[in-house]
């Protein structure tokens, strides 16, 4: 079962070992630029006065990923330092999406990405985007199909603008509709 969670709900949140050993907490989520996956986690120390620990958590070392904390099997699924979260030499860096506008390839304005929605499992990805409309309105747009991002605008197919969710709860369903729908489009074409 696929869980989505907004990316904002992720940082911050404790990595904890089986033991119960409080390990840090997710600074930031460093995706994949080519796959949209979740290549890594960054970490920080807990408490008010704790900066980065400049060690990173990579995504195959996470044992459960929950509504209330990250679980790792013990601290040597933390690496050494942060160099995971650093593009590789043949990678580009990520592009930060937050503030740019997400647009339909047919040129309509969807609204601007306020935080991404994670889908967790196997394989997490970037799955969709909270979006602040032009009405001022906050929906979750789910993303399939070609999608282009850019440090400028987010370019997503046509028929993205007719597949939205109020919610986490109901973002799944979306998720699938475009999906169909895209599949369905493909196979017409």
């Amino acid at each position: 079962m696929t869980v989505y969670m907004r990316a904002d709900e992720i940082t911050r949140k404790p990595v904890v070992a089986l033991s119960g050993e409080d390990l840090g907490q997710v600074k930031d989520i460093v995706f994949d630029a080519s796959t949209g996956g979740i290549r890594c986690f960054t970490l920080a120390g807990r408490g008010l006065l704790s900066g980065p620990l400049h060690r990173a958590l990579l995504w195959q070392n996470v044992h459960a990923l929950g509504p209330h904390a990250v679980m790792v099997r013990d601290e040597n699924a933390l690496e050494e330092d942060d160099t995971a979260a650093r593009p590789g030499e043949e990678e580009r860096a990520g592009v930060n999406v937050l503030g740019v506008q997400i647009t339909t390839r047919g040129g309509a304005q969807l609204g601007t990405v306020t935080d991404a929605v994670v889908a967790t499992g196997r394989t997490p990805a970037v799955a969709g985007y909270e979006v602040e409309t032009a009405e001022h309105r906050r929906v979750l747009l789910p993303v399939a199909g070609p999608v282009t991002v850019s440090g400028e605008r987010v370019l997503v197919p046509d028929a993205t603008a007719e597949h939205s969710a109020g919610d986490l709860g109901g973002f799944g369903t979306a998720v699938d509709s475009l999906r169909d729908r895209l599949g369905h489009d493909r196979q017409e074409g």
